[in-house]
């Protein structure tokens, strides 16, 4: 009797545990049934419905359809394939020149090559931006081509005019005629409101595979054309994790809402995990301009600079093999002044570190380029210079870079 008295606490206690377990399992359970069968049980268990939370429209809408498809479906049908053909004529040995029987007995050496023509295919992407037919899309994408076909995602087709090319900032617009038929049209966006760490979304037609979506996020704004290794460029990129392919170029970068931030420019071989983009800003800036056939000018000096630091200088300064002795400041080395160009007509030399632009501090190259990417053709700029020991002022007149003289 003595046992079974001190064993009832402990089957009291384990029927409470049961229980417990029990009641958690019903309501475990209760969390992954289907909302019709939810609805059974809370009315077996006599809740009421108004103590229920209903899900949002917003919420249910999201569970059926990810953001990243709403806004492809948003510009989805104004991303365009690209195709073209160019000529090229190229001078291929004759191979009965080359072989040694007939080598003296062809006359002259015009008989050493043949020209011999051959046809170049290209792809790549674009993105209509308005009813009239216009298209943006990398220069890259169609220099050179004699023949442009504009291929929309509902499967129509159109012969594509190229209507004006920028190389130095890699943009391009496209018209085709559609004779009065709807056009679908992109939605343009801020690109200057772009932040790092937002949606990136490129839609365009990678590898030939069209209609092609990749997703990521905006890894670094501002990335300079000649940090990616395009010095030629005047180009600060969107810098993304979203898979940019060739055939990509020149489709459009999407934020979250499906506005077009960028366009997709497929420039580095080597990469792996990054891509870039144009921002659309720098895009409408010259759009207009693009369509008329304008030819788009850009202020440069005639200077190969590079960023200084005290550093850098110091350890220059104490190499006995040191060409120069540099200023052991904070500034833009001039590694090299180009002949027949504005710098060179005022005076700048190699080895001059540049310390401000009319009257504002420049600590890196890029800083440089940007200020005289923001002036006028024949603007003159007061040039802050350390040479030597001494601080110099020159006035550099800017000049357009299509009138540069190869060196």
């Amino acid at each position: 009797m003595n046992i079974i008295h001190n064993l009832a606490p402990l089957g009291l206690c384990l029927r409470w545990i049961t229980a417990t377990a029990i009641a958690l399992l019903l309501t475990n359970s209760l969390w992954t049934l289907p909302a019709s069968a939810q609805d059974s049980a809370t009315q077996s268990l006599d809740i009421p419905e108004q103590s229920i939370p209903k899900q949002s429209p917003a919420l249910s809408a999201l569970a059926s359809e990810s953001f990243v498809a709403q806004a492809v479906r948003t510009v989805g049908d104004a991303v365009v394939r690209i195709d073209t053909e160019r000529t090229i004529t190229r001078n291929v040995p004759d191979l009965f020149y080359e072989d040694p029987f007939f080598r003296g007995r062809l006359g002259g050496p015009n008989f050493q090559n043949i020209p011999q023509e051959e046809h170049l295919k290209g792809q790549g992407s674009g993105f209509i931006i308005n009813q009239g037919g216009d298209i943006l899309t990398n220069a890259h994408v169609v220099n050179g081509a004699d023949t442009v076909m504009v291929t929309l995602k509902d499967g129509r087709s159109f012969d594509g005019v190229v209507e004006g090319v920028d190389d130095i900032t890699d943009l391009a617009v496209i018209h085709i005629d559609a004779k009065g038929e709807a056009l679908p049209i992109s939605q343009l966006g801020d690109s200057d409101a772009v932040s790092v760490g937002d949606w990136a979304i490129a839609v365009g037609n990678p590898l030939g595979l069209d209609n092609t979506v990749t997703l990521g996020i905006v890894s670094t704004l501002k990335r300079s054309s000649a940090a990616v290794g395009i010095p030629d460029k005047r180009i600060d990129f969107i810098q993304t994790d979203a898979a940019i392919n060739p055939g990509n170029s020149g489709g459009p970068l999407l934020n979250a809402r499906g506005q077009v931030i960028g366009i997709n420019t497929a420039i580095r071989a080597d990469a792996m995990g990054i891509g870039f983009a144009i921002p659309i800003n720098k895009a409408k800036a010259i759009q207009a301009n693009l369509a008329r056939g304008e030819r788009i000018a850009h202020p440069y000096l005639g200077v190969q600079i590079a960023t200084l630091t005290p550093d850098m200088a110091k350890i220059n300064n104490e190499d006995p093999n040191s060409a120069i002795q540099l200023p052991e400041t904070e500034g833009v080395l001039v590694v090299r002044v180009l002949p027949n160009t504005p710098a060179a007509a005022a005076g700048l030399r190699r080895g001059d570190v540049i310390v401000k632009i009319s009257g504002r501090s420049v600590t890196r190259a890029d800083q440089l380029q940007s200020q005289i990417d923001q002036v006028s053709v024949g603007e003159a700029l007061e040039v802050t210079l350390k040479r030597g020991d001494r601080t110099q002022l020159f006035s550099v007149k800017t000049a357009d870079l299509s009138t540069q003289e190869k060196a």
